[in-house]
């Protein structure tokens, strides 16, 4: 299994995963089509699926033009969203097959939308598996609780994503990091790991690389919004309930003008 990065829009991402031994090939949020394609050309694979995390138009805006453009392609959306040509709707625990070794589980983590999947994916033995979270866990940050509640936010990031393997890499929607870092430092002054993490962040930014992926492990210790179990980072927010220090740290981060 190979993951690339298609950068697109502004500071979106789409993601080739491709199955080497057979060269079939997902995408996942292809919202500009002609790089998608542009990428699948140059890396000589056959695409088959599109993976859309949720039914924004920044994430499913190209999945009609996809369907155009390739003839017989697949699009896989959550059931509860309305996902622009969608073709097979998938609900919690649904799994999609790719070529000969990679295999694909859809986890329902609503909040930012109700229907919003996040699609875990693992290869051959021995190969780290990924998970594709959209706009629901951001390096270091999360979505916005555009149809939900903090509760399930909870679920979705504290609950769900957070018992996937540590090794478990993750790709979001968005190149978000350097400002998720710098708010995460408002939140946990003293936490040398997000210190460490930002500074990285920056240095990779600046020389215009990605900043995706990061790690489930990464993730539990320098993301705020879900290290809130955590009994340190609710007295530094003032609530003992992770739900009520989940939608503090939001609401904080809405206010934020960093």
């Amino acid at each position: 299994m190979k993951i690339f990065h298609v950068p697109c829009l502004e500071d979106n991402y789409s993601y080739l995963i491709i199955d080497e031994s057979s060269k079939e090939a997902a995408i996942v949020d292809p919202v500009e089509p002609e790089k998608v394609l542009e990428a699948a050309k140059q890396h000589g694979v056959d695409l088959k699926i599109i993976l859309t995390t949720h039914d924004h138009w920044d994430h499913a805006g190209g999945n009609e033009k996809m369907k155009e453009m390739v003839p017989g392609i697949k699009v896989y959306g959550g059931s509860l969203d309305n996902v622009k040509g969608c073709t097979d709707k998938v609900e919690n625990g649904d799994k999609i097959s790719l070529g000969a070794n990679v295999n694909i589980l859809s986890l329902h983590t609503p909040c930012h939308t109700k229907g919003h999947i996040s699609y875990y994916v693992t290869g051959k033995d021995g190969e780290d598996p990924a998970v594709f979270t959209g706009d629901t866990l951001f390096i270091a940050g999360c979505g916005k609780f555009a149809e939900g509640t903090a509760e399930q936010m909870y679920q979705s990031l504290c609950v769900t994503l957070s018992s996937l393997p540590k090794p478990t890499h993750v790709y979001c929607g968005h190149e978000y990091t350097v400002k998720n870092l710098q708010f995460a430092l408002t939140v946990e002054p003293d936490n040398t790991k997000i210190q460490q993490k930002l500074s990285w962040a920056q240095q990779q930014r600046q020389a215009g690389l990605p900043t995706i992926p990061s790690t489930i492990e990464e993730e539990m210790e320098t993301n705020p919004f879900i290290r809130v179990d955590l009994p340190e980072l609710q007295k530094l927010v003032g609530f003992h309930d992770p739900s009520e220090a989940l939608r503090e740290i939001r609401q904080r981060k809405d206010n934020w003008r960093g």
